[in-house]
């Protein structure tokens, strides 16, 4: 709407004039749909902790003490139920009592009115301020709603802290002939809907933000008053809806803990009296945010149990504010903010988010947590080399990687095929994300991912799993060239048998274009390799799981800065490039494993040629056992 800007909801307490029911004001008769709900409730004295009333600070008495909060009905604390609205019975202010004992209609003057009711009055108010409501008030713009009043009213004045709540618009005057003309302009005012908008106004206590801080005869008053309240036998105080305390009321002291100065002047009492509190009660005090509570943190370190429970908390969020505290036990039960969980599960899992170490949540036993109870800042011990588990076994797998490597760098990986198994499988995972796969570098990698947390559909999983030694290596010559940094190689023997081997190998390579030059992204890997014996002195790959992610800033720093001698010291000695590339295809042309094709080039001083001699020598001479040519 143009001016307004007003959407109703199906149920609204405001009549339209063509519906209204004039006649009778007394009754039930001729009421708007819907009468205002107070939220809050005011409640005695007693509290949540259970046993004698409350104690002198100094005595050390004996007695139980509990979270619970016992001015509720003794039903509700059979039943854990956080996510609904509890039903409110009556509430507070004259105007219920009044409804109650069937006063609510009539023309009584000094009464506190609905905007309904036209005889009478506003009652004369002790503070000589005002609370103007407009039920619904949320649906109608500020500026709208305030020119509308100011328009229809006899009489001219200005709002003091215009305010929404709930549903409900609110303000604030200090004039009782501004309240009687405010209260005779409910029902005068049409919206562009047709409805008819209701003014409710009642005797009300100062705005919260021209209340001073507490003076310093009160604060006397409120320490005597906490030191009644605390129990020293279980370092815990109880100032459940302390507002009504007897002994606070009769002072005409009005301690709100939803205000900043009163909720600051507690916890500087606590802090400066009783820092070693472990238990503190603050339900039924309508607190609605816990700014001021964050302070528990450091003031009061040792708090373990805290009771929030029938305040105004709207949000968990609030409960951010409090996430150093160590608590054991939590009340939070009776807060608008226990709506907005889907179940129980979730209610929890969000508050134990924030407290970690947290048994107990509105009297309610929780499983153990689980997680590292971390005092004091540790640091990771550094990584480890390579574990082989035996001299032997490091030979072993020197040899295999130095040869393996050095095909798999040099452009064609066919000669791959002598290293695997007839029935080998062969797996490629990159690491689960929701980036735009072609814009990654990993995007060559990541059309052929197996992860397992991305692909759910089986029968690709099948698919994507490459079986047969002759698959594998045609899915190894489709992968982009590379050249991996020998240096940056760790292994660590995961399971060793005299008929099986399995170790990982983790380092840093680069991929290299068809022009020779290195691409500018580093990458990681780690890949497994499950062999088997060959040949005697071989290995055979039965299983290859290959993992590759992006390198990170301090793998990229220490890649490709020294030569590439192999994972550590070993009596291997390292290829060159150039004799790699011989020793690929001398094994090519002689039909020998690169073992003993590497034993003969070594053998001729790496002569190819010379070596290409004595080989056809031996070989006619039938003096080259068959082992040297089981691939």
């Amino acid at each position: 709407m143009a001016d307004g800007g007003h959407y109703y909801n199906e149920h609204d307490d405001r009549t339209a004039p063509q519906y209204r029911n004039r006649k009778g004001r007394g009754g039930n008769k001729g009421r708007s749909y819907d009468r205002p709900r107070r939220d809050r409730q005011r409640g005695g004295h007693p509290g949540g902790f259970e046993g004698p009333g409350p104690r002198s600070r100094l005595d050390d008495t004996d007695g139980d003490v509990t979270m619970s909060d016992n001015s509720q009905d003794n039903s509700s604390q059979n039943r854990f139920n956080p996510y609904v609205r509890p039903f409110r019975k009556g509430g507070d202010g004259r105007f219920d009592r009044d409804r109650r004992q069937g006063k609510g209609g009539g023309n009584r003057g000094g009464g506190n009115f609905r905007g309904g009711d036209r005889g009478g009055g506003v009652g004369k108010a002790r503070s000589g301020w005002y609370k103007v409501t407009i039920p619904h008030g949320r649906k109608y713009e500020k500026k709208w709603l305030l020119t509308a009043l100011q328009n229809i009213c006899t009489v001219p004045y200005t709002p003091v802290q215009f305010h929404v709540e709930h549903n409900r618009a609110h303000f604030y005057v200090d004039d009782s002939s501004v309240a009687n003309a405010l209260h005779k302009c409910s029902h005068k005012i049409t919206d562009t809907n047709g409805y008819k908008v209701e003014v409710h106004v009642n005797p009300s206590s100062p705005p919260s933000f021209l209340l001073a801080d507490l003076k310093p005869e009160h604060l006397e008053h409120l320490k005597q008053c906490m030191a009644k309240r605390f129990d020293g036998s279980q370092q815990a105080l109880d100032l459940n809806n302390i507002r009504t305390d007897p002994d606070l009321v009769s002072q005409n002291i009005e301690v709100i803990l939803n205000r900043k100065s009163n909720m600051e002047a507690v916890i500087k009492i606590i802090q400066e009296n009783i820092p070693e509190l472990t238990c503190l009660n603050l339900s039924n005090n309508r607190i609605h945010k816990l700014d001021e509570i964050s302070e528990l943190v450091t003031k009061v370190p040792n708090l373990k149990t805290l009771n929030l429970s029938h305040n105004e908390l709207k949000s968990d969020r609030e409960l951010d504010k409090m996430k150093g505290l160590k608590l054991v036990e939590l009340w939070l039960n009776r807060n608008p903010l226990c709506d907005f969980f889907k179940d129980q599960a979730s209610y929890i899992s969000a508050v134990r988010q924030r407290f970690p170490r947290l048994l107990k949540l509105d009297g309610h036993d929780l499983p153990p947590p689980i997680g590292f109870d971390v005092e004091t800042p540790t640091t990771i011990p550094p990584c480890k080399g390579s574990c082989f588990g035996s001299d032997e076994i490091k030979a072993l797998i020197h040899r295999f990687l130095q040869q393996y490597y050095s095909i798999y760098d040099s452009g064609d990986r066919q000669p791959l095929l002598d290293a695997y198994h007839d029935g080998a499988s062969l797996s490629l995972t990159t690491p689960y994300s929701t980036q735009n796969p072609s814009r990654s570098s990993l995007g060559e990698y990541h059309k052929d991912t197996r992860n397992l947390k991305r692909i759910k559909d089986t029968t690709i999983r099948f698919r994507l799993l490459k079986h047969t030694r002759l698959n594998v290596v045609a899915f190894l010559n489709e992968l982009p060239k590379t050249q991996h940094d020998i240096a940056s190689f760790t292994v660590d023997v995961n399971t060793y048998t005299n008929t099986l081997l399995s170790f990982t190998v983790s380092g840093v390579f680069k991929e290299v274009v068809v022009d020779g030059k290195s691409r500018e992204s580093t990458m990681a890997f780690s890949r497994v390799f499950i062999t088997v014996p060959a040949g005697g002195t071989g290995l055979c790959i039965v299983n290859d799981q290959l993992f590759i992610r992006m390198a990170t800033t301090e793998e990229i720093r220490r890649a490709f800065v020294a030569p590439a001698p192999t994972p550590s010291s070993s009596p291997v000695p390292t290829l060159t490039a150039p004799q790699q590339e011989m020793l690929t295809a001398f094994s090519v042309k002689s039909g020998m494993n690169l073992e003993w094709s590497q034993k003969c080039l070594q053998d001729n001083e790496w002569d190819f040629n010379a070596a290409a001699q004595v080989f056809t020598q031996l070989k006619t001479e039938g003096k080259i056992p068959d082992v040297a040519f089981i691939k």
